[in-house]
């Protein structure tokens, strides 16, 4: 890498902390800016996983203020998490990617209108809290797959899904999609660092700057009104998986 590649990454990771803060879908932005340095796609993903979990765990911490209270719940969450996580990454690692990208755009896209419509969907699914204890461990392990498989737009799609499942705001909601996504971001660390043909070079790059950026993103993330933050992370999702589909189909 040359000294222009070097600062390219440094700010697609600076940017994409504070996108995954504050909404999720910054490897959409670390992803393309790695495979444009020169890095065949597959080692492009493996290498962008693990450069941007130091920016999740960053945005865990400026997020803290907001997880009172919900720690009980991580307890529960974590180990199906992990679960799901592990899944992914074997899927990447043993299975032809075309299939599941082809099915990813509409994911990100299905992600977005939920959490758009989301009071009209809440009626829908109803507020039975026994309920809702069943369905949220299914949330987080398919999401934790996915998180696994690729995980750009990730927190875009937990954030909807948690948001129609847990009655609770959604700055409350959306540390809680940071906790999960440096879960999921471990187990990807874990995993690829002893499978997958990381380029530790560039992980160097990025991963300070998605630290830097995490934590502004979060902090910012907590000053937004909640309207303005949906509206934010609605349109994030909308842009992200139009992206997608453009990559699948083009």
């Amino acid at each position: 890498m040359d000294v222009g590649d070097v600062l390219l990454l440094l700010a697609a990771g600076l940017v994409a902390g504070v996108v995954n803060a504050m909404a999720g879908g910054g490897s959409l932005i670390t992803f393309p800016t790695l495979i444009g340095v020169g890095l065949p796609s597959v080692a492009a993903n493996v290498t962008n996983s693990v450069a941007v979990f130091p920016g999740y765990v960053s945005s865990v911490v400026g997020s803290r203020a907001d997880l009172r209270g919900q720690w009980r719940r991580l307890v529960s969450l974590v180990p199906v998490c992990v679960a799901g996580s592990a899944a992914g990454c074997a899927l990447l690692l043993g299975t032809p990617a075309r299939a599941f990208d082809l099915i990813v755009p509409f994911l990100v896209l299905g992600a977005a209108a939920a959490l758009g419509f989301q009071d009209r969907l809440r009626a829908l699914v109803g507020h039975a809290s026994r309920r809702r204890r069943g369905v949220l461990p299914v949330v987080v392990f398919v999401g934790a797959v996915y998180g696994g498989y690729f995980g750009a737009a990730l927190g875009v799609m937990y954030v909807a899904a948690l948001a129609l499942v847990l009655d609770e705001t959604l700055n409350r909601i959306n540390a809680l999609k940071n906790v999960l996504s440096a879960c999921v971001g471990l187990v990807t660390v874990i995993v690829f660092a002893v499978f997958a043909p990381i380029h530790w070079g560039a992980v160097l790059v990025v991963a300070p700057a998605t630290v830097v950026g995490g934590y502004a993103g979060a902090k910012l993330a907590r000053r937004l009104p909640a309207k303005v933050l949906k509206v934010l992370i609605v349109t994030f999702g909308a842009v992200i998986g139009l992206v997608l589909l453009w990559r699948a189909f083009r």
